[in-house]
Order: C-alpha cells, then sequence, then structure tokens
C-alpha cells in the first residue's frame, strides 16, 4: 500500500500546498470560529464579566496549548524528515513517544492546575468580581486536559504525515461538537458560564477518541504499538529541540496575556480585559489563514528536506512566503476599514465598542508584517533548525513584547497597552529579516534553477 506521504516528494508543489494548506486552514478557521462564538454566547448570556473571567483563564489553555504543540510539531518535524529518509520505524518510535509524553504532561498538569486554582487566577491578574465566574469555567476545563492535549499534538502528526483531510475534519468535528453543545449546556441546562466548560471539555473528549480510533484502524503511514512507547531519551530530546520553538511562541503568548491583563487591571479594569478578550478572537480568527500555509508548507518543507530535494523546499518556502504576505495584508485592510462592526459581532456594550475599535486600530497597525514572520519560523521548524526557530519564536513575546507591556503604561497608562503590539511587529520583522539573509540559501537561492527545471 502507498504510504500517505509519499506524494509529498513527487507532486507539484503548488499543488501539494494547496492540497495541504485548505483543509488546514478551512480546519483552523472553524477553531477560530467556535472561539468566536463561544465569546458570543458567554457575552450575551453572562455580559462583560464572562468574557473578561474566560480571558483571564485563558493564558492556561494556552500553557497546555504550548506543550501539547511542542510535542506535536516537533514530532510532526521529525516524523516528516523521518518518512522522507524512508525510516519508518524512527516515525513510528516518535509518535509513540509523543503519545507518553502528552499522558506524562497532561495528566501531572490537570492535578497542579486544580490543587492551586485559586492562586493562579489571582496571579493572572483575576479581580473580586471576575474570580467566581473564572474558577467556575476554569475547574471544569482542567479536568479535560489530556483529551486537549492529546488532540492537539495528535492532529500535527496527522498533518506532518501528508492527510491533510483527516486534520480538517477533526478541527471541525471539534468546533461543530462545540458550537453545538455550548448553548444546549448554558442556555436549556441553564448552567451559565460552567455550562460553556462542559460543551469544550466533552466536544474534545469525542475529538481525541476519532483520531485515536484513525490510528488503530490503519488508515495512517503511522502505528501505535506498545513497544513505540516507551521513551527513548535522545528522540524525545530531538523532538523537544525542534517543538521548543513552538513551545516558546504559545507559552510566552500565555505569558504576555498573564502581563497584559495585570496592565489592563491597573488601567482600564475588567471592561478593558474584555475588550483584550474580545480582540483576541479577532486576530486568532482572522490570522488563522496564515497558519494554515504554515501547517501546509511544514510537511512538504521537512520531507523534501529530509529526501535531499533541496530545489522542492526553496519552491515550497518562496511560495508560502508570497501567500501569506498577501493574507496578512488583506487583514490588515479588513481590520483598519472596520473595527466597529467587528466590536459589535461580540457585545452591544457601548463602552466596549468604543475601547474597542481604538485598540484593535492600534493593534493591527503593523499586522501585513506577520505573514513573513510566520513562515519564516514554520521554515526552522521543517528544517529541525532548533536554534533559528526558537530565537524567531521568542522574540516577539519575550525580547519585544513582553518588555514593552511593562514599559508602556508606565508612560502611556492604557494607550500603552495597545501600543506595545504594533512596535512588537516591527522589531519581530526586523529580526526575521536578519535571519533570513544569514540562510538565504534555503529561502532565495536557487530560484533561477527552479524556472529552468519548471519548464
Amino acid at each position: 500500500m502507498k504510504q500517505q506521504s509519499e506524494r509529498l516528494g513527487t507532486d507539484p508543489i503548488p499543488k501539494l500546498l494547496m492540497n495541504l494548506a485548505v483543509p488546514a486552514t478551512v480546519g483552523m478557521l472553524v477553531m477560530a470560529l467556535h472561539s468566536v462564538i463561544d465569546a458570543i454566547y458567554i457575552a450575551r448570556g453572562i455580559g462583560t464579566v464572562g468574557v473578561a473571567a474566560v480571558t483571564i483563564a485563558f493564558p492556561v489553555h494556552m500553557i497546555f496549548m504550548a506543550i501539547s504543540g511542542a510535542m506535536g510539531i516537533g514530532g510532526g518535524s521529525v516524523i516528516s524528515r523521518a518518512l522522507g529518509s524512508k525510516k519508518l520505524e524512527k516515525a513510528n518510535r516518535a509518535f509513540g513517544n509523543i503519545i507518553s509524553l502528552v499522558l506524562a504532561v497532561s495528566i501531572s498538569g490537570a492535578f497542579l492546575g486544580l490543587t492551586y486554582l485559586t492562586p493562579m487566577l489571582n496571579l493572572f491578574g483575576a479581580s473580586v468580581t471576575i474570580m467566581p465566574y473564572a474558577s467556575d469555567y476554569l475547574g471544569i476545563i482542567l479536568y479535560g486536559t489530556i483529551f486537549f492535549a492529546f488532540g492537539f499534538a495528535v492532529n500535527n502528526i496527522v498533518r506532518a504525515e501528508g492527510n491533510a483531510r483527516v486534520a480538517m475534519l477533526t478541527m471541525i468535528m471539534s468546533a461543530v461538537l462545540n458550537i453545538t453543545l455550548t448553548p444546549i449546556f448554558m442556555f436549556v441546562f441553564n448552567m451559565g458560564i460552567r455550562g460553556a466548560a462542559y460543551g469544550t471539555v466533552l466536544a474534545q473528549g469525542i475529538t481525541a477518541v476519532y483520531l485515536f480510533h484513525y490510528f488503530l484502524t490503519g488508515k495512517s503511514s503511522l502505528s501505535i504499538k506498545v513497544r513505540y512507547l516507551t521513551p527513548r531519551p535522545a528522540l524525545i530530546r530531538e523532538i523537544l529541540a525542534v517543538g521548543a520553538s513552538a513551545f516558546v511562541r504559545q507559552g510566552s503568548a500565555s505569558v504576555m496575556l498573564i502581563i497584559a491583563n495585570n496592565m489592563l487591571i491597573i488601567y482600564g479594569g475588567d471592561l478593558a480585559i474584555a475588550v483584550l478578550g474580545i480582540i483576541h478572537r479577532v486576530m486568532m480568527f482572522t490570522l488563522m489563514p496564515i497558519l494554515g500555509v504554515v501547517q501546509g508548507m511544514l510537511p512538504l518543507v521537512g520531507f523534501n528536506h529530509g529526501a535531499k530535494q533541496k530545489l522542492r523546499v526553496n519552491e515550497s518556502i518562496v511560495l508560502a512566503m508570497k501567500i501569506s504576505t498577501a493574507l496578512a495584508l488583506f487583514v490588515f485592510l479588513l481590520v483598519i476599514a472596520v473595527p466597529r462592526p467587528l466590536m459589535m459581532i461580540f457585545t452591544t456594550d457601548p463602552a466596549a465598542i468604543e475601547m474597542g475599535q481604538s485598540a484593535l486600530r492600534i493593534m493591527f497597525a503593523l499586522s501585513a508584517t506577520v505573514g513573513m514572520q510566520m513562515v519564516t519560523g514554520g521554515v526552522f521548524q521543517a528544517l529541525g533548525k532548533a536554534r533559528a526557530a526558537f530565537a524567531i519564536s521568542l522574540a516577539r513575546q519575550v525580547l519585544f513584547l513582553i518588555p514593552l507591556l511593562i514599559l508602556l503604561p508606565q508612560f502611556f497608562g492604557l494607550m500603552g497597552v495597545w501600543f506595545a503590539f504594533p512596535l512588537a511587529d516591527v522589531l519581530s520583522f526586523i529580526l526575521s529579516l536578519w535571519l533570513i539573509h544569514r540562510h538565504r540559501d534555503y529561502f532565495f537561492s536557487n530560484n533561477q534553477k527552479l524556472q529552468a527545471a519548471s519548464k
């Protein structure tokens, strides 16, 4: 039987990128849409205090996303390169080690989170008004950590072997279940914000079962066997070294939100936290097509790098760079043109709409540069260049955005929080250009040869 991954080294790059990126984009857009609709349910059913509570609790969700993302993306890079090099045993062992890591991390993480729930929410900036809602919501979400971590990590593995359709269907299934179950628990069973949490946990649980069934039925190039679950330190180090960049990107985003929430409590109050929560969902939804392109590019670059097909690696990168830049420019124009209607999707609160439309324009002012940054980071992950991937992931959140969030509000108050985002974007863009220059053989060399080869 032909392996799922074989076509990554033979089919035309534009066709492959479309076949991989479109399902990834659709799946992630649906996932982002469920986050948007959840926020609408909470805003309309509970009010801005409910949105603020979920925003306060969200860093915990992002921490687990960072950990599972590190395992899934790092493992996906290892698996793609192993499949490209015809090392199926290594690919299967890497997959088994990822499952073992997911189980260990999610169980221990949920236990710690539930044990220190209240002190953790205080640290994250929960006010007296927000605390009861945030505690109810997060206390339930933590019980579903194992489902979420498994689904997020393993979905990256499915995509890494070239099966973008199943990865897309998995994300759509999770989102549709969440969108359907949340209002039932919230409004039919009258469970309020606890209902939103129950809907999310149940949806993730069903999705995890579906993914597990996919691998057990032999539809994948990979297989689950007990002997592959035994941890191999060298393999785990390789997975985590590449995945560290994804962990830093997501983990630092969690730290960033914690700091931003604390600054907003001081300079803007509960309303400002709710506004940031809404803008964060707008940001997720509008940037998902770019992330879809990056996700589609990862197995292409990883497989062909493992197969030593440098021309195909280069073509994949250049095409992804062009598409992502065009998408980022479109996002910039959209948000700048219609910020008020975007805010009105979520809330009818006049104060939140007024604050939000101003904040949206400021925070997205330099968003046109984000596409190139995201592709650059993805390239280094796929190539297994852990240092460069780590540097670009570390830069925006840790080196630039977090210090700016601490410094600027002391001089400019609430406006300083909003202005920190575009300043971090432009500084990260400059760093990306420097890294591209240092590794220009992968990004720009062989263009003439590529054109000749395509004729």
